[in-house]
């Protein structure tokens, strides 16, 4: 009997796939639960409401309110994304519709290097630009004494930290429309920009909000960057110029410290917890309103 091995081949390639689809599910699945057993301890001794509407963050007292960290990460990663979209979008229309192929290939590769940059230099950028720029426009145009080491600056470093995914995702996804779609828009008497405007952009739709979720993700986790230039204060925020503490930031300035606090590492994963089922939650939301937009395509 003849073995047909282009079958056998078919079925390997199926089970390795399967069985490494099952190896990605069971790690993240693994780190939720073995996030969740260790936050378990303060879940148990205080109720999870309680955690995440408290404002006083005191381990000394017990006192673990986490709404100054849930608030100052949305707060950093809402004006990175105002400060992001608009010029990034931009930034892709201008490259794939009217730039030069000379300055587009010199561009993109730029974004490239960009986003290899360590996010320590970023930081040291912040500190010694934004920071004090910051510090000394707020003064002279508001009227409003402040250190510089605020959410504002935590959002414009890490607007410029999304910048090259987002860039690059961006104009993939407008390169993809068909050249088709835009000759007979004009054919039939639209300008360039009512073109972009109603087909270009219209047909992106869902891949550049693909690319707002993956910087927005990216945005949720940076850790180094924005604790240096966000000043890193447990509070909650009333205005851009005022410091805030993001959970990443938390996390990592505490882990391995002071321990030996009652609840306090418990206290420490149930942020890492909070942030992991932030991503996730965002990236689920995300995928079920790609999915309607794609349906309507």
């Amino acid at each position: 009997m003849q073995v047909n091995y282009r079958l056998i081949k078919d079925s390997v390639s199926k089970n390795v796939s399967a069985g490494l689809l099952l190896l990605i599910l069971a790690v993240i699945v693994s780190i939720f639960f073995g996030l969740s057993a260790k936050a378990y301890p303060l879940l148990e001794k205080i109720s999870l409401w309680e955690i995440l509407t408290e404002s006083v963050w005191s381990p000394m007292k017990g006192k673990f309110g986490f709404l100054p960290f849930i608030l100052g990460t949305l707060w950093v990663t809402i004006l990175s994304l105002i400060i992001a979209v608009p010029l990034c979008l931009g930034a892709s229309i201008y490259l794939v519709e009217y730039a030069t192929d000379r300055l587009r290939n010199m561009v993109l590769p730029l974004m490239n290097v960009l986003a290899a940059i360590p996010p320590v230099l970023y930081g040291v950028w912040g500190v010694l630009f934004v920071v004090p720029l910051i510090s000394e426009l707020s003064s002279l145009v508001f009227g409003i004494n402040s250190s510089g080491y605020s959410v504002l600056a935590g959002g414009i470093v890490l607007a410029v930290m999304i910048f090259p995914i987002m860039v690059s995702i961006m104009v993939e996804v407008i390169q993809t429309i068909p050249l088709e779609l835009r000759s007979v828009s004009l054919s039939l008497g639209a300008t360039k920009w009512e073109t972009i405007q109603h087909v270009v952009l219209r047909k992106a739709k869902p891949g550049i909000i693909a690319a707002i979720v993956l910087a927005v993700s990216r945005a949720f986790g940076e850790t180094v960057a924005v604790l240096m230039v966000c000043g890193n204060i447990p509070q909650i925020p009333k205005s851009i110029f005022d410091a805030g503490y993001p959970i990443p930031a938390l996390i990592a300035n505490n882990f391995g410290e002071m321990m030996s606090i009652p609840l306090y590492d418990s206290a420490l994963m149930f942020a890492a917890l909070l942030l992991f089922v932030l991503i996730f939650g965002f990236n689920l939301i995300s995928r079920l309103i790609l999915n309607k937009l794609e349906g309507k395509h």
